[in-house]
C-alpha cells in the first residue's frame, strides 16, 4: 500500500514526538550517578622517634598501597625533631622507612617539594626552591631518581640551571612529576618557572618533547626565572623572591593562551589521557600524550581563591570513573566525572580539624579507592580519608553552594 507524502511526514513526527518523549522519561528516571564517599581517618599516620614533619608537599601510593610523602625539615620549629624529608607508611599508617637530605653525587632540592614512585619502586624527587619558604636564593632545577631504600640513581638538571621553558636538558621547579608505565616516561608539570609539560625517558632521561597550554609553545614571562630563552632574570644572591605575575581573573571564555606559575599537577590515565593542573589560571587541561590539546575546564573559576586545581587523582576502578581534584586556594576536594570533567560534589573547607584543609596540596589514591591529602603551611599534616562506598545522595560533608562561595579565611 502506498502511504499519502502528508499522512507519512505526519506519522514520521508522531514516532519523533513519542521517541523524545520516551527517552526524556528513561533519562527522569534514571538511577543518578553513584557518589563515592570518605570519612576521614583520625589514627593515621604514626610516627616513631618523637619525629615531626612540617610543610607535606606531595603525597604518592606505590604499587604495594604503601604511602610515600615528601615534606621540608628546614620548616620544623625549633626544639623539634624533625624526620628525614621521605617517609615511608602502609595504609594502615605505620611507619616503614625514612630517609634523604644531602649526599654525594647530586643536588638535593633546598625545598622539597614532589615525591612519585614507579611500577619498579624507583623514587622521583624534585624541589621548588626558592618558593616553598626556602631558606635559600638558589633554584632547584633538578630531578633526582633513587632506590626505595634510598641510593641515587640518577639526576636531570643541575642547581640553578634552567635556561627557560624551552631548555631540553633542566627544569624549573617543576610542579609534579608522574611516570607512565606504558611508554616508560617521565611527564613532569613544570613548574613554578617554566610553562610546559616537559617528557623525558624514565631509565636515561633523555629529552622526548615538550608543550605549553593547548599544545603551543610555552613562552615565559618576565618572572620565570630562566635567563637565557625568555630573557627572564635570575635574582642575584640577596634579592628578594619575585612573584610570579598573578593569571588573568577572566571567568568567561577560553581563559589565557599560557600555562600560569604553577604548571602544578600532571597525571595520565590508564586510556592515554595527560591531565594538567594549571593552578593560578584554576583549570585543567587535557591532552594526548604527544601534546595534543583536547579539552579543558575549569575549577571554582569564580572564585573566591584567584587560584584552583593543585593536584589529582584517579578512582582505581578500571575505567578510573572518578578524578578527584585538590582545590588549593579553596581548600576542598572536588570528586568529577572522569569523562564528562562533571564536579559531582566538593568537601572540606579551611581550617585545622580533621578532614578540612590548611594548604591542601597534592593528593593520591590507593587500590581500595581510599584518599590520601597533603598539606603544606599551614596545615603540615596528612590526611587519610577512608573510602566507605557509594551514595546516591550528596554525603553529609558535601558542600552547599552558599559554601562554596564563601571566602575563606586569611592564611596566616
Amino acid at each position: 500500500m502506498k502511504l499519502n507524502p502528508v499522512l507519512g511526514t505526519l506519522f514520521a513526527a508522531i514516532l519523533c514526538f513519542w521517541a523524545g518523549t520516551a527517552d526524556r522519561v528513561l533519562a527522569q528516571n534514571a538511577a543518578p550517578e553513584p557518589l563515592p564517599i570518605f570519612e576521614v581517618d583520625l589514627a593515621w599516620p604514626k610516627l616513631p622517634n618523637g619525629w615531626v614533619i612540617s610543610n607535606i608537599s606531595k603525597i604518592a601510593v606505590d604499587s604495594h598501597d604503601n604511602v610515600w610523602l615528601i615534606h621540608r625539615p628546614r620548616t620544623v620549629m625549633d626544639g623539634k625533631t624533625a624526620a628525614p624529608p621521605v617517609v615511608e607508611f602502609d595504609s594502615a599508617g605505620r611507619f616503614i622507612r625514612a630517609w634523604g637530605g644531602e649526599g654525594a653525587g647530586y643536588d638535593w632540592p633546598d625545598s622539597e617539594h614532589n615525591i612519585f614512585v614507579d611500577r619498579n619502586d624507583n623514587v622521583y624527587i624534585s624541589g621548588s626552591s626558592p618558593s616553598g619558604r626556602s631558606r635559600t636564593n638558589r633554584s632547584d632545577d633538578m630531578i633526582l631518581k633513587f632506590t626505595a631504600d634510598g641510593k641515587f640513581l640518577r639526576q636531570f638538571g643541575g642547581r640553578t640551571a634552567s635556561k627557560g621553558s624551552l631548555d631540553p636538558v633542566s627544569v624549573n621547579k617543576p610542579g609534579d612529576i608522574f611516570v607512565w608505565p606504558r611508554t616508560n616516561e617521565i611527564f613532569i608539570a613544570d613548574g613554578y618557572g617554566n610553562r610546559r609539560v616537559l617528557v623525558l625517558d624514565a631509565d636515561t632521561f633523555a629529552f622526548k618533547r615538550l608543550w605549553g597550554a593547548f599544545g603551543k609553545t610555552p613562552v615565559d614571562d618576565a618572572n620565570s626565572g630562566g635567563p637565557g630563552i625568555s630573557g627572564g632574570p635570575t635574582r642575584p644572591p640577596g634579592a628578594p623572591a619575585v612573584a610570579a605575575a598573578p593569571a588573568s581573573l577572566e571567568t568567561e571564555g577560553a581563559g589565557p593562551g599560557q600555562f600560569a606559575s604553577p604548571v602544578h599537577g600532571i597525571l595520565v590515565s590508564d586510556d592515554g589521557i595527560v591531565y594538567v593542573a594549571d593552578r593560578a589560571n584554576r583549570r585543567l587541561q587535557l591532552f594526548t600524550p604527544d601534546g595534543k590539546y583536547l579539552t579543558q575546564m575549569f575549577l571554582n573559576r569564580t572564585g573566591p581563591s584567584p587560584d584552583s586545581v593543585s593536584g589529582m587523582a584517579f578512582s582505581p576502578d578500571p575505567a578510573q570513573t572518578y578524578l578527584y581534584l585538590a582545590d588549593f586556594g579553596n581548600s576542598h576536594i572536588a570528586v568529577l566525572d572522569r569523562k564528562t570533567l562533571t564536579v559531582l560534589y566538593q568537601f572540606g573547607t579551611r581550617g585545622p580539624e580533621p578532614g578540612n584543609f590548611q594548604g591542601i596540596h597534592h593528593i593520591a589514591v590507593d587500590s581500595k579507592g581510599n584518599l590520601y591529602a597533603a598539606e603544606v603551611a599551614p596545615g603540615s599534616r596528612a590526611q587519610k580519608f577512608i573510602f566507605k562506598g557509594f551514595s546516591t545522595t550528596p554525603p553529609a560533608n558535601a558542600l552547599t553552594a552558599e559554601q562554596l562561595a564563601a571566602k575563606p579565611p586569611s592564611r596566616p
